[in-house]
């Protein structure tokens, strides 16, 4: 995930700052320099970490922190509080036109960003939020540009706009915008081409859009992945087509993460959303605080609320909760436990954002566990699900059914040994007996569940 080296970095030089009782200016000094060498190896722009670096040595070699009752906690607030500063300091939200009237967002970035699918989930939020969105096809020059967004504009439940690539893509958002007015869409989000680099033929079309339609808001796509060259990209943009916010995608891939440092301090325009995964609702709106946090480790509880609320039916959570209690639970149930976790982006994502749980590396590894380890987890998840999914629904619901010979029908089922069929029958009963302790109350009434 993305962070994962420098979230490892910065939890070191804080667990040895923690571990003075006293600090000289030496050491916060050393520590700066520490860090700075950490930002440098994320990707992080040069002339941002120098300016981060000067903000924090500033505060950080005063009296009151010197002299404080823990000056390591304290130079550590202040490292989080420029990192939330560098990234925006606020949540900035797209500006839409008030009452009625049509907002046209222009979304704009190099090919291979992730544009168009952004697009859509961006349609997506507004959707959910109430709005009525048109997306409008206006790249005529990639193949299958037009039908791939039409493909998650049906996924998503948003009507497209698209006049095939015969028509230039002025004319098209002219005519889109004219379709919106009169069947009621508030909000148009023009997906234009992209290139493999910034040209003049590029800047002169979407220049071209602004001239024929009023555009309410420029937003620019930017890969992650790609490191320092997005903020480059970011830079040249805003200079020459003028951009009012920035979405991060691919966040959580295997990056360094610079460009979500970098990007506000360069170009001056905050980061609006970041994407988080290939499904359609990987979409998460930018909190620079939330994202501190879960770079200096610390992990991201709210944005864990959300997707909790988000993705978990609150009947079926009840009604699990019920079962646990009366030692009801099954196989269909540890099911439906699985799909959730996976709805909610998988075990890294939920570890990522448990206080302490970021562990090693803070954005999706678990605590004490590498990256292999991790994925190794994931897997054995993976296999437990495909072993149920071979049981019978009778099965499923009385665990007690399970003599030898089904168990080895599950395992063929499920392409596994024998022996991983044996161990998940007896972690389930394992974890039943203690459900019963626990609702029981426990010994002295130790073990209560929260519910």
């Amino acid at each position: 995930m993305a962070f994962d080296s420098l979230t490892e970095k910065l939890q070191n030089i804080f667990k040895n700052l923690r571990s003075k009782g006293r600090l000289t200016e030496e050491d916060v000094k050393e520590a700066l320099k520490e860090i700075k060498r950490a930002l440098l190896a994320a990707d992080v722009n040069f002339k941002v970490v120098k300016d981060f670096i000067k903000s924090v040595q500033e505060r950080a070699i005063g009296q009151d922190v010197m002299n404080g009752l823990n000056p390591g906690q304290m130079v550590i607030k202040i490292v989080n509080e420029e990192l939330v500063k560098l990234m925006g300091s606020e949540t900035t939200e797209i500006k839409l036109q008030p009452g009625s009237a049509v907002t046209v967002i222009m979304m704009a970035g190099l090919q291979g960003a992730g544009k168009t699918t952004t697009t859509a989930k961006l349609a997506g939020k507004y959707k959910l939020k109430g709005k009525k969105p048109l997306l409008v096809a206006c790249d005529v020059y990639r193949p299958a540009a037009i039908k791939q967004l039409q493909v998650n504009g049906e996924k998503q439940g948003v009507e497209v706009f698209a006049m095939g690539d015969n028509h230039k893509p002025a004319n098209i958002a002219k005519a889109a915008l004219e379709h919106a007015q009169k069947n009621g869409n508030n909000i148009v989000i023009l997906d234009t081409a992209g290139r493999l680099h910034i040209d003049e033929d590029m800047m002169e079309e979407l220049q071209e859009i602004k001239e024929t339609v009023t555009v309410h808001q420029t937003i620019l796509v930017i890969d992650a992945m790609t490191g320092q060259d997005a903020v480059n990209v970011a830079k040249e943009f805003h200079e020459k087509a003028g951009i009012d916010g920035v979405i991060v995608t691919k966040l959580d891939g295997d990056t360094r993460g610079g460009a979500a440092l970098s990007v506000k301090a360069v170009t001056g325009k905050p980061i609006l959303y970041v994407g988080m995964g290939e499904k359609l609702s990987d979409l998460e709106q930018f909190y620079p605080d939330r994202m501190a946090s879960r770079i200096l480790g610390m992990g991201d509880v709210l944005t864990l609320i959300e997707k909790a609320e988000a993705e978990i039916d609150e009947e079926k959570a009840k009604q699990m909760a019920q079962k646990m209690k009366k030692n009801q639970f099954d196989f269909e149930d540890y099911l439906e436990s699985i799909s959730q976790m996976k709805n909610m982006g998988g075990l890294g994502s939920i570890m990522s954002m448990m206080p302490g749980l970021g562990g090693m590396g803070g954005m999706g590894k678990m605590k004490g566990l590498d990256d292999e380890q991790t994925a190794q987890a994931e897997k054995s998840m993976a296999r437990m699900e495909a072993m149920i999914h071979s049981m019978t629904p009778q099965e499923r619901r009385d665990p007690d059914l399970l003599n030898p010979s089904r168990k080895h029908r599950i395992a063929r089922g499920a392409g596994v040994d024998i022996s991983e069929v044996n161990r998940m029958v007896k972690q389930f009963g394992e974890m039943k007996k203690l459900m019963k302790m626990i609702g029981k109350g426990g010994r002295k009434g130790k073990f209560r569940l929260p519910f």
